[in-house]
């Protein structure tokens, strides 16, 4: 079967806009996701569990990595007004729903969605918010994280949400091996959130 993943760069599926409503941290969200993106026409179970564990970041540089159509990094807008985010996906279709999303909600001044070769080599950030594509398979996924993490600030963390069935445990073992010390913040619906820390 030649399925049109939501981790390639140009979706074959006809390009159709549908809309998601979500309250996420006390916030109403109002947005257009689209055919060909992570989660069309709903915000996904696992997004839903991070949302409702965890707590927003204070502010500070975020990068919400496989940013779909931008729901992670616009609540992280909404929410903390000191953010300043950068979403990144390989999707150009999902970085153009985010960006237009950002502009429905009047966060642009503070809200970019890029593909990631549009990311300048240097900038870091506090912290990274993440569902990330656990489907793109275990070497890709570890490339991507091992891309990214690097450019967390030395005091920063990275939260994800990953499904347990999808490998959530060997995951966080793994990034521990790797450096970055990885602690589980909640268990639900078969999702774990997870914690990572730059290592001193």
């Amino acid at each position: 079967m030649n399925e049109d993943h939501y981790f390639s760069a140009d979706p074959a599926a006809p390009f159709r806009r549908a809309p998601v409503r979500a309250e996420v941290w006390g916030h109403e969200l109002a947005l257009t996701s689209g055919s060909g993106v992570f989660a069309q026409g709903r915000l996904d179970v696992g997004t839903a569990v991070l949302f409702r564990e965890t707590e927003p970041p204070a502010g500070g540089r975020i990068l919400d990595l496989g940013c779909g159509y931008g729901v992670i990094g616009l609540a992280v807008c909404l929410a903390a007004p000191g953010a300043r985010v950068t979403a990144v996906d390989v999707n150009r279709r999902a970085v153009l729903l985010a960006n237009e999303n950002a502009e429905a909600l009047r966060v642009l001044d503070r809200f970019t969605a890029v593909t990631p070769e549009e990311v300048p080599p240097a900038e870091t950030y506090d912290e990274i918010w993440s569902n990330p594509p656990i489907r793109v398979g275990k070497a890709a996924l570890h490339d991507l994280l091992l891309t990214w993490l690097p450019r967390l600030e030395p005091q920063g963390r990275a939260v994800m949400v990953v499904g347990k069935n999808l490998g959530a445990d060997s995951l966080q073992r793994w990034l521990g091996e790797q450096g970055y010390p990885t602690e589980r913040l909640a268990s639900a619906k078969g999702f774990r959130v997870l914690e990572t820390r730059r290592s001193a």
